[in-house]
Order: structure tokens, then sequence, then C-alpha cells
């Protein structure tokens, strides 16, 4: 039996820890999923076991190259970002993965952004709002000031993607995007690391910035790997490489993520307030963020209405969109993303509505109008003429028509494709494994049109 020529893509979510094997037509072949047990760090903060995640990689990597079914001709990751893992003169980690959701000081944070000109200053100049903890550059600093000995046995600071990559092929690097996302230590205005890097000499933990389309190294049995790259950055790839004409990337999920790479608009104030910030390509290039919790809002509410109305958790997957259900909708325009009130629908009675199916479309229209304020903010002043929307609402019929009557003037996309972060990972090594062209038809689309 012929083995099947693939790449290997370890795709590391927090919680869901994922390996793909891709043919050389960018199909999935084989995947497995995994959940690892959190640990905690010396503060008692539960926090990612990279000791563990360090075996799983290596383990999983042993026994695909030793599947008789596949012949692995590249490996890259994708993986969030906005962590470290720090490693000592001898190459070893010996911190935790300090997790992103931890309380930062409030003091530490005001002190360093009154040293650097104000919060105002920074966060626009690093298109960064101030997240404490999810500014990765605002780890390092807490080491520094608060763990002086441990900071000063830090030889190399990996962002999470480049540390995958070092298992495998023991070599260290730094990425682009993994430094432009949220981080806090890339200024945008002068495409360089922010003078405060430089200044508290954090920048001597880096390495050498390495683009995301070459080498990082290779396995001990001589199989090239790829540098690692942003999840965020990773899902944009297949959209990049495909389309040409100015689109938004709205990526669904818990977070609902609004993806502008042609705004070229720095941040202002209004806007990092209301929590866009900047990614950077694989390209290097700006690309324009706004968020909203709104798969959140849907999962909590729907699980009201299945209570309620007693049916099943999930039965909103089997309820079509019907225009007459629309018509008690007074308190939303989809058009300009106005509610009267700020989510309405949690303070819904819900026996002012006549069915499930009737209340489900105001829980939706309600979604569709906050949607339609995130996008707007990453939206203005472009010439976008199509959205592409991937993840789980994307199977919303519901929500996909709501959406298109919010935009008539822009075509409206569901778009489906093979785990995006992961594809993403593997289309940045093509030249380095795959000799056929470029498959076209990676990503399936949907339209969703107004009569």
């Amino acid at each position: 039996m012929n083995k099947i020529p693939v790449i290997l893509i370890f795709d590391v979510g927090k919680t869901n820890k994922k390996v793909m094997l891709f043919d050389e037509q960018y199909k999935v072949v084989h995947e497995e999923s995994k959940q690892l047990p959190e640990i905690t760090d010396e503060e008692g903060f539960p926090c990612e076991d990279v000791n563990a995640l360090s075996d799983w990689v290596s383990a999983t990597f042993n026994l695909l190259t030793n599947d008789k079914r596949f012949y692995i001709k590249a490996v890259n990751f994708s993986a969030y970002g906005a962590s470290f893992v720090y490693l000592d003169e001898n190459k070893k980690n010996f911190l935790p993965l300090y997790n992103y959701l931890k309380p930062y000081p409030e003091d530490l944070q005001k002190r360093f952004y009154n040293t650097y000109g104000g919060e105002s200053l920074i966060t626009k100049q690093t298109a960064s709002p101030a997240l404490g903890n999810l500014n990765s550059g605002m780890q390092i600093y807490r080491l520094k000031y608060e763990k002086p000995e441990a900071y000063g046995r830090i030889k190399y600071a990996l962002h999470l993607p480049q540390y995958l990559s070092y298992i495998l092929c023991k070599e260290t690097n730094t990425d682009i995007t993994s430094i432009g996302c949220h981080t806090g230590l890339w200024d945008f205005e002068k495409n360089n690391y922010h003078k405060w890097v430089k200044q508290e000499g954090i920048d001597a933990k880096f390495l050498p910035i390495k683009n995301c389309t070459t080498i990082a190294g290779h396995t001990a049995t001589g199989i090239p790997v790829g540098i690692g790259i942003h999840d965020s950055s990773a899902a944009m790839i297949p959209y990049q490489i495909f389309f040409i004409e100015p689109f938004i990337l709205l990526s669904t999920g818990t977070w609902c993520i609004s993806l502008n790479p042609f705004n070229p608009y720095a941040l202002t104030d209004d806007e990092l307030q209301q929590d866009c910030l900047c990614y950077l390509s694989y390209e290097g290039k700006p690309v324009k963020a706004s968020r909203l919790f709104a798969g959140h809002l849907h999962e909590q509410q729907a699980m009201r209405l299945a209570e309620y109305f007693t049916k099943p958790a999930d039965y909103f997957t089997t309820i079509k969109f019907e225009e007459r259900l629309l018509k008690n909708q007074k308190t939303v325009n989809l058009n300009t993303g106005s509610i009267l009130g700020e989510f309405n629908f949690a303070n819904e009675e819900l026996d002012k509505f006549s069915s499930y199916e009737e209340a489900y479309h105001q829980l939706m229209a309600e979604i569709i109008a906050l949607q339609v304020k995130s996008t707007g903010l990453v939206l203005k002043g472009t010439a976008v003429n199509r959205i592409f929307v991937d993840g789980g609402f994307g199977k919303n019929s519901i929500y996909m028509n709501l959406l298109a009557r919010a935009y008539r003037g822009i075509e409206v996309f569901a778009a489906t494709m093979a785990q995006a972060s992961a594809l993403g990972a593997a289309l940045v090594m093509h030249k380095q494994w795959n000799t056929k062209p470029l498959p076209t038809d990676i990503i399936k689309l949907k339209l969703y049109s107004v009569k």
C-alpha cells in the first residue's frame, strides 16, 4: 500500500488540542482531539501544563510518523499566542505557562503606562487595548519586577506556537503573528518593537523574527518544521490567499471576531475602548479587529428558551428563517444596530412570545443588531464588498438571513472549510512540501441574498 503524502498540523487551543493530517489537496485524512488537565502556577491560579503538552506533541508525532498509512513531509503549528514559554540557558522551560486570564496587579499596570506616556498613547501605538495578562508583553514585564531572579534566568521567551515548533526541531525563533497579537510589544506606527521593550531590555530575550513561510528547522529524522503561527492570523490565511477583493472575515464562536485586513486606519481611543485591536497577518500587515461575546450570549439565552418552552437544548438548530416572525421585532433596527436597551432580550418575559420560534427570532435579531455595531467598528470607511462568516453561526440560517438584511449592499457568505486555523498553518508551508498547485475548492461558499 502506497503511503499518503501529508502535512501534520498541531492546532492547540486553550481547551482542545487537535492534530490533523492534510493530504496534497488539503483534505483532512486524519484528525484527533485531546484535552489536557490544567495545573496551577505558584500562586494557585489554573494554567496550561506545558510539560504534559510537550509530551503529547512528541508522543503524537512519533505515533504518526510510524503510521504506515502516511508519509509526513512537513509539520507546522497554530496555537493561541497570548502566553510565553520561558527557556533558560540550557533551553529548558522552567516557569509555568501563565494563564492570560490571570488578574494583573493594578498598581504595576498603572506604573507601566505612567512610565511610557499614558495608556491612551501606548494602546494606540501598540494597537493593543489594556488587557493585563492578555497582553503577553505585560506578563514578562511583570516577571521582571515581581520575580527578578526568575526573570534573570530567562534566556529565550517564546510565544506558544514557536515553543511547539521548538519541541520538534530544537530551533528557537520568533514569528510576527505572535508578536503582533495584542501583546503590547509591537509599535504599529514604526513597524518595530515598541521603545518600552528596548528600554526595559526585554528585546534581548527574543529571537530574530522569521517569515511564517520559511522552515524553522528539521526534526531528528529530517522532516521540515514550520515556525508556528498565531491561530487568529492563521484562520485568515485561506481567505487572503484565495480572495483579492476587500472582505471582512467574521469568525464566529464564543467570541465573534470581525477581521478586516483592508482597514488601513490607526485605532482611535473610542475603538480601543470598544475592544478593537490589531493583529499582524502572516505577511506582517495590520488586520483591524473587533470582537463581540455573541456566542456566549446565544448559548445562555438558548438554554433559557429550551427550559421555558420544554425543548431540547439544541432545538434552535432545527429552526428555519421565517420572514413573518420578524414583524414583531419593533425594538431592533438591523441596519443601524440599535436596540432599545443593551441586549434587551435577557430581560424579556418569555410569556409574551407565542412560541420558541418567535422568541428565537427576537433573540437573533438582537444579536445581529449588536453584531452590526461591532463589525461596523472595523468596516466603516473601507471598500469592503464581501463578508465571510465561518464557525457556528455560519450554519445558522436565521443568523445568516438577518445579517444579509442588515448588509444589503454587501455580499454575505457562509464559508465552510476544514479547520481554518489548521488549514492556514498548512497553506503557508505549501512550497516546502507540496509540488501540486493549490486546489481552488478549499473554501465552500453559500451566498445569502435578500429578495
